[in-house]
């Protein structure tokens, strides 16, 4: 292949990449901000507080062998989307056509969201709602990599950490306004009926909070005009990026292997926090509902807060010292299981300050690292290498059930906390990888975005 069908990605520090240089106006911002709002359903409804907790009750079999099935097929989701996110990313990228493709796979999201009307309450409809659910996360993931790719079109250097922030922020505020609108419309004691119109509705919210991204934002130039590398020549595209990063900026790619790692353990916080509470701690479903809504306000408040600090004291501190208390809260949870509820409330809770600070640091520390022309194909590599180990939480996860079942094998008591440990073992170990991780420096802003940031701070 020659060099000119693989994009120079030589890191420029001095204009902040592919950020911009100029302040994008407020309503560019909340409407890039709002797209977190309008798909959080999927997140905060479906995955995490109601309908993986509707299919891990007892309507679709034994607790801890659903439990351990639904942490197969995440896994297997997973690599459908490690494989997928790079060439989708780079494509986007080379087309032109990122808010094109961001469009279609926002509209297949909502339609997954409402076909899971149709998974009923017993074990042969099991099959239906893993492949809804893993389909759904497939299609999720492909999507970030476009709406976190038009980051580059909302924000400079210097608010690129707020304009995170705010995104991540109004995601889990989204989340709270969906919940809340269940539970007004449905109470909190969910049948499986009540379940399934909730998944119609989160379909819909999605189709009508993600307009004003599409409205306001419009596809760039592309990168390549008129080339087309097909699948196998975006791979090799792909690789040969690689091996260019790893020779120009390895500390990049070196972030990019951390990430993946903590990244993975902040999924696995949210994908089985709600499983836990209704099946370690005696969560009734409705309260697992209600617990959804509290820890949503303080993950939105908190993340919405970090993100300013991210831009004073830089995303590496941030994250660093989120994994830390997320790791020491999560051994909480593990050994102050019995004292029930109130643990999970005060342990829970508090686990919810620290994800969304960093995950929303670690996308704003890419984007200040990511060149001009390339917030795609990086963007698609930051899922393929957060995908291709999202087996870890999920196995993990699995795994320290597995192994709590032998160890309390014989009593009458669930093994499904010991999942946490599985959860706490990937955090730490991205921990101990972004700790190597290099802070990127502080770049000298040109004097317009100097008069933009002050004027937007």
């Amino acid at each position: 292949m020659s060099n000119s069908a693989v994009p120079d990605i030589t890191p420029a520090p001095q204009t902040g990449g592919a950020l911009s240089s100029t302040k994008a106006s407020k309503g560019k911002v909340l409407s890039w901000a709002f797209w977190d709002w309008g798909t959080q359903p999927f997140a905060t409804v479906i995955t995490t507080f109601v309908f993986s907790v509707y299919l891990t009750s007892s309507a679709f079999g034994p607790k801890d062998e659903v439990t351990m099935k639904l942490a197969w097929a995440t896994g297997l989701a997973g690599l459908f989307i490690a494989l997928l996110a790079p060439v989708l990313g780079q494509g986007s990228d080379r087309s032109g056509k990122r808010m094109f493709h961001l469009r279609w796979q926002t509209w297949l999201l909502a339609a997954i969201c409402m076909a899971m009307y149709f998974v009923a309450p017993a074990p042969e409809y099991f099959l239906l709602g893993a492949l809804l659910l893993g389909a759904g996360n497939v299609v999720s993931e492909i999507a970030n990599v476009n709406y976190y790719a038009a980051i580059d079109q909302v924000s400079t250097p210097r608010n690129v950490g707020r304009v995170s922030g705010l995104g991540w922020g109004l995601g889990y505020l989204g989340g709270i306004t969906i919940l809340l609108v269940i539970i007004a419309l449905m109470g909190t004691g969910f049948d499986a009926d009540q379940v399934r119109l909730s998944m119609i509705l989160c379909g819909i919210w999605t189709i009508v909070f993600t307009i004003p991204i599409f409205r306001s934002l419009k596809d760039k130039p592309p990168t390549h005009p008129g080339e087309s590398l097909g699948i196998v020549g975006s791979y090799k595209a792909l690789f040969a990026s690689i091996k260019r990063l790893w020779r120009v900026s390895p500390n990049t790619l070196y972030f990019l292997i951390a990430a993946a790692l903590f990244r993975d353990g902040l999924a696995g916080v949210f994908a089985f926090g709600g499983v836990l509470a209704e099946g370690s701690f005696d969560f009734e479903f409705g309260e697992v509902v209600i617990f959804g809504v509290v820890a949503n306000v303080v993950a939105g408040v908190a993340t919405i807060l970090f993100g300013l600090v991210d831009d004073k004291i830089g995303p590496k501190k941030v994250i660093v010292f989120s994994l830390v208390c997320l790791v020491l809260l999560g051994l909480g949870i593990f050994f102050l299981h019995e004292g029930g509820k109130p643990v999970f409330w005060a342990l829970g809770l508090s686990l919810t300050i620290f994800v969304g600070p960093a995950q929303s640091a670690s996308r704003s520390l890419l984007a200040r690292l990511i060149p001009e022309g390339m917030s795609g194909e990086m963007f698609g590599l930051y899922a393929t290498t957060g995908r291709a180990v999202s087996f870890l939480s999920p196995l993990m996860f699995g795994l320290a059930i597995a192994l709590g079942v032998a160890v309390v094998g014989g009593t009458e008591d669930s093994a499904q906390y010991w999942g946490i440990l599985g959860v706490v073992v990937v955090l730490f170990i991205g921990l101990i990888f972004a700790i190597f991780v290099k802070e990127p420096p502080k770049t000298h802003l040109p004097p317009e975005d100097e008069f933009a940031a002050a004027r937007m701070g």
